[in-house]
């Protein structure tokens, strides 16, 4: 039933309903100006904007009222609709909440389809304290397997002299941390803030789909500080890249034929091999503290399939020059949690 606004030469319409007392008072009027049961020319359209409603909702209410009188009926041109659209009030005790898994319903969403209730109200909820949000991380899968070697690489992280008293947890100032990890050189959207009068970079590539990416190795150590809280180790050992100097093979508007570019390698135990001798080896020796240099040295990595083994002889070889005893160890399988890179460091970049 659409209206016009309170200017009926405007074509601004809003949708209303009529309530019964203006339907009654529509059909009274046409009653009042019709003629042996007919309506005069023009009247519709009369009372359409005396009413401010459309011409065929006038039409409908004098119909309605003509079949009553026809059957002998009273008059009846009341609204047909019930009257119970919009949202329904649901009545819910909130203290049962707390009996329901919210593991599986970390989302408003689900939760709010699972109870039946609006998402604005558990919002509200939420914000009144009577239900909190959280978030569930997905953790790897672990078997039983996994489940013990955790537990036995957790207590050889306990210091031996205290398990008698109070176990405590080794400091791992002996420990360096390596993974690898993917970096794209580009991303499809980036943000950016510029100063009014400073133009938007131009950022191109052939396919948005397949951009290049190569993978670095990054290692680093718990940082040390003196007794006056300055620093005297970093705990940033290097990040280097797989990647290695071409020839290019055919000439291009870009570059000559023989010109070396730089390419993408992939990663396998040789290039593991060759990349912790000739480049974390070298970097752990020129940066670790010297006070500490004739401690054992572990180096922790996961059980990624490209990784050596921990006795590889030529890394034991390399690890044990120039004074050092640099280990490598492995931490529990599927146990990304073990290892500080995957935690903090590559998750923030």
């Amino acid at each position: 039933m659409d209206s016009f606004s309170q200017n009926p030469s405007t074509f601004c319409r809003t949708k209303r309903n009529l309530s019964n007392h203006q339907r009654l008072a529509i059909y009274e009027t046409l009653l009042m100006e019709s003629v042996a049961g007919k309506l005069k020319r023009g009247v519709v359209k009369k009372v359409a904007t005396l009413f401010s409603v459309d011409k065929k909702t006038v039409r409908r209410i004098w119909q309605r009222g003509k079949d009553c009188v026809a059957k002998g009926l009273t008059v009846d041109v009341s609204a047909k609709c019930a009257r119970t659209g919009g949202r329904k009030r649901v009545h819910i005790n909130f203290a049962e909440i707390a009996n329901i898994d919210l593991r599986d319903r970390t989302n408003i969403r689900s939760l709010a389809e699972a109870l039946k209730v609006p998402r604005s109200t558990l919002h509200r909820r939420i914000k009144e304290g009577a239900i909190r949000p959280h978030s569930n991380a997905l953790k790897p899968y672990l078997s039983e397997e996994n489940k013990r070697a955790r537990l036995q690489f957790c207590a050889s992280m306990l210091e031996p002299n205290s398990l008698g008293s109070q176990p405590t947890f080794k400091q791992m100032y002996d420990r360096v941390h390596i993974d690898e990890k993917w970096f794209y050189l580009s991303r499809e959207s980036e943000r950016y803030y510029l100063l009014p009068e400073e133009k938007e970079p131009l950022r191109t590539c052939k396919s948005k789909r397949f951009i290049t990416k190569v993978m670095f190795l990054a290692a680093v150590a718990r940082p040390r500080f003196d007794a006056n809280h300055n620093e005297i180790f970093s705990g940033k050992i290097g990040i280097f890249p797989f990647t290695c100097k071409v020839p290019a093979k055919r000439n291009s508007k870009n570059r000559a034929a023989g010109t070396m570019e730089t390419k993408a390698m992939t990663v396998t135990k040789d290039v593991i091999r060759s990349c912790l001798i000739e480049k974390t080896l070298p970097a752990i020796r020129s940066k670790w503290p010297q006070s500490s240099a004739a401690n054992p040295i572990y180096i922790q990595q996961d059980n990624a399939r490209p990784h050596i083994h921990p006795l590889d002889a030529e890394f034991v070889e390399a690890a044990h020059k120039d004074g050092f005893n640099i280990q490598l160890v492995c931490q529990p399988p599927n146990s990304p949690d073990m290892n500080v890179l995957d935690l903090g460091f590559f998750r923030a970049i």
